[in-house]
């Protein structure tokens, strides 16, 4: 069973981090989910405007949305019961971390693009 990571905040936009990283991850073959604000292509797949209910296999949400844009998806993002979610750079959040931490979530402050060049994805 592939473990599936969602990119939230993704971005048709190809030189944005999120973009990247989804690219990324696709040549690494894990499956990604991008979801984001506008519709658009990234490593292929559409960008999910509609978010889901819930996403199959969930394993890793890796943050690309600031945190002065997250509290508002606080909710969903935590109903969507990852196992980890990755702070990149500019994204973290101590009071979603320590919301994520008492549902037993994972919680990395560290880029994506580097855990998986380094093996540590």
């Amino acid at each position: 069973m592939s473990k599936v990571t969602a990119i939230f905040g993704a971005s048709p936009n190809e030189g944005r981090y999120s973009n990247i990283a989804a690219r990324m991850l696709s040549e690494y073959d894990h499956p990604i989910v991008p979801l984001g604000q506008r519709k658009g292509l990234i490593a292929n797949k559409d960008i999910i405007v509609d978010w889901p209910d819930q996403i199959d296999n969930l394993d890793t949400l890796t943050m690309y949305v600031g945190p002065a844009r997250q509290p508002e998806h606080y909710a969903y993002l935590l109903s969507l019961k990852p196992k980890r979610i990755i702070f990149n750079p500019g994204a973290e959040n101590p009071e979603l971390e320590a919301l994520a931490a008492i549902q037993g979530v994972e919680v990395v402050n560290a880029c994506t693009l580097v855990m998986l060049r380094t093996g540590q994805y």
